[in-house]
């Protein structure tokens, strides 16, 4: 018995396209977008009903966005209120900022010392972005460009353990950075501290870098709080 080897005419690949967002992937981020822009305010009860009226989606999309959100620490479930937006408390944020503080000055420190002046040139590019986005008046673009900015540092310094517990509260790190980022002059201060981190790294000077790291996390840290304390009040 012979085979039929030729392929079928008109036929390139069998490989099937995905669409490139489905409509929870959408609407997951649209919520998440929202939040932090603070359009839902924290302690805000997120209903069902109400989000598929506004989203123009399903019930069933809604509670898996809202469950996915919940994994994220954007979304609290209280009992007999539901699901909430989430309300870091200061306790939380310290602990946030704290393990940033370590891991991120870890790695500016480890780039100064291995990399040097490549991986400056490459920050520098992203912190250049980081500045256009703040300019632009776009809080969205300067959250993304900024966890860029760590991402680029953290793959510099080949510190892949330290990068996936730092992304794994990249969620939470963007909720209090979508605060800190519309208080007075942080558009020149904060890129002034990055920049910072910059020029240690690439003048190789690793105590340098570290010390910057860790000083810009400090001052975001305080900004944060700051704000925390007088929204509890």
């Amino acid at each position: 018995m012979s085979t039929i080897s030729a392929k079928a005419p008109g036929i390139t690949s069998l490989r099937v396209e995905r669409p490139q967002r489905t409509l929870r992937e959408l609407t997951l981020e649209k919520m998440r977008e929202s939040i932090l822009e603070r359009y839902f305010a924290p302690g805000e009860r997120l209903v069902e009903r109400d989000l598929c009226e506004r989203l123009g989606v399903s019930r069933t999309i809604v509670r898996e966005v809202l469950r996915h959100l919940e994994s994220e620490g954007l979304v609290a479930n209280l009992p007999q209120r539901g699901p909430v937006v989430a309300e870091t408390s200061l306790e939380e944020a310290k602990q946030i900022y704290d393990i940033r503080g370590s891991l991120e000055g870890l790695a500016a420190g480890i780039c100064a010392e291995r990399k040097g002046p490549e991986a400056a040139d490459r920050l520098e590019i992203v912190l250049q972005r980081i500045r256009q986005a703040y300019a632009a008046g776009d809080s969205r673009l300067v959250l993304a460009e900024t966890t860029e900015f760590y991402r680029t540092l953290f793959a510099e310094a080949e510190c892949d353990v330290a990068w996936s517990i730092v992304s794994s509260l990249t969620v939470r790190i963007n909720h209090l950075r979508s605060m800190t980022i519309k208080t007075a002059r942080r558009d020149v201060e904060g890129p002034d501290q990055m920049s910072r981190i910059v020029a240690a790294i690439r003048h190789r000077d690793r105590d340098a870098a570290a010390t910057a790291a860790a000083t810009h996390v400090a001052n975001a840290s305080r900004i944060a709080q700051g704000l925390l304390s007088r929204h509890a009040t």
